[in-house]
């Protein structure tokens, strides 16, 4: 007769899981786990939530209007409207991967629009994204978040280190990742000449960072119009809000977890193993105003399921991943408890080996203050 494993047991699996090792099932396996309906992209559905979005925005603006000389309204606006230019970021992003619809115009045109908006190059950025996916956990392919190798690392320069490991610098890396990426990557999504991008992709950045000028060029204007403190309070503000959201989450997708995750390179990496290595996040209450992105290992290993249904299809193929997946810690309505897992891992995680085909983070004991015996 078999007997199940005690809740104990199962733990103490958990805790000596490798997870480095090999699956023992395959990228097909977990396709075949996913009910066919999750893979069904619906243009009106994602068009509504592109409306709900815009007509939040635009609420909040005409509030912020209607009350500004209110000075409690500002504080409240300005985080309420850096989460909904995330919102939108998050949407842009669906069109990038082609999960918001199966019209190609459809998801050039809405990513253009809403990506332009919040100073974002559209197409720059959805190729150096899909170089990322294609990649994933593999130490020099990586494009997102990348590690640092300890030749890289000792080659920094002070400024750089403390943008990189000194809290809350990193979550402002973001605009100057757009121009000149990661240390050790060379190239900026405004250029069509970068190495990020093939020759027949030139044309696609010319009209993305096209796109940003004149969303830059609208900027100013406005500001001519209603005067540039207005403006700084009604766009800047929410853009720095955007910008840290966006850096907080994508960063905790591929680190902070409890149990260091292991990088690869060579022969160790393969397209499943590299995705098994991202995470998901519960975000409270704004799992669903930022559109689930927080559910990212299926999205990683499969982004043309749309947002709302990658709920449905994580639970699905939990039990083909079984110790792969690493559930995430539940949330209360804020979820503060991520930014621990966010200081203590910007503490601790500086650096990989320049060798090895598995690595793991290392510390610089001497950045942290801490001398080595």
């Amino acid at each position: 007769m078999a007997v199940s494993s005690s809740p104990s047991s199962k733990k103490q699996e958990t805790i000596h899981f490798d997870p480095s090792a090999p699956p023992p099932f395959k990228v097909a396996d977990i396709r075949a786990a996913i009910p066919a309906h999750c893979w069904v992209k619906n243009p009106w559905r994602s068009l509504g939530y592109v409306l709900r979005d815009i007509l939040v925005i635009s609420s909040l603006v005409a509030i912020a209007v209607l009350f500004k000389n209110c000075s409690w309204v500002w504080p409240v606006y300005w985080v309420a409207q850096g989460t909904m230019f995330w919102a939108i970021f998050v949407l842009g992003h669906d069109c990038g991967h082609g999960s918001f619809s199966d019209i190609p115009n459809l998801n050039s045109i809405v990513g253009h629009i809403l990506h332009s908006a919040i100073l974002v190059p559209y197409h720059g950025w959805r190729i150096s994204h899909r170089t990322h996916h294609q990649n994933h956990g593999h130490v020099e392919n990586d494009e997102s978040w990348v590690p640092l190798t300890e030749k890289t690392y000792t080659k920094l320069d002070a400024p750089t280190k403390l943008l990189r490991f000194k809290v809350p610098l990193p979550l402002f890396a973001y605009p100057l990742y757009l121009w000149k990426r990661s240390p050790g990557k060379s190239g900026s999504h405004f250029n069509p000449y970068s190495d990020m991008f093939a020759p027949n992709e030139r044309g696609y950045i010319v009209t993305s960072t096209l796109c940003w000028t004149l969303m830059v060029a609208n900027l100013v204007y406005l500001s001519t119009v209603i005067g540039p403190t207005l403006l700084f309070k009604l766009y800047i503000v929410p853009y720095l809000i955007f910008v840290m959201w966006l850096d907080f989450v994508t960063y905790l997708h591929h680190h902070g977890h409890e149990q260091k995750l292991p990088w690869y390179r060579g022969k160790e990496w393969s397209y499943l193993r590299g995705g098994l290595t991202t995470v998901d996040r519960d975000y409270g209450v704004f799992n669903n105003i930022h559109h689930d992105i927080g559910t990212h290992v299926i999205h990683h290993l499969f982004p043309q399921i749309p947002h709302y249904h990658l709920i449905e299809a994580t639970n699905a193929a939990k039990p083909v991943l079984g110790n792969y997946y690493r559930e995430p810690k539940k949330s209360g309505p804020i979820p503060i408890h991520l930014i621990d897992n966010l200081v203590r891992s910007i503490k601790q995680d500086h650096y990989v080996s320049d060798s090895g085909d598995i690595v793991y983070y290392q510390t610089d004991y001497r950045m942290i203050g801490k001398k080595i015996e």
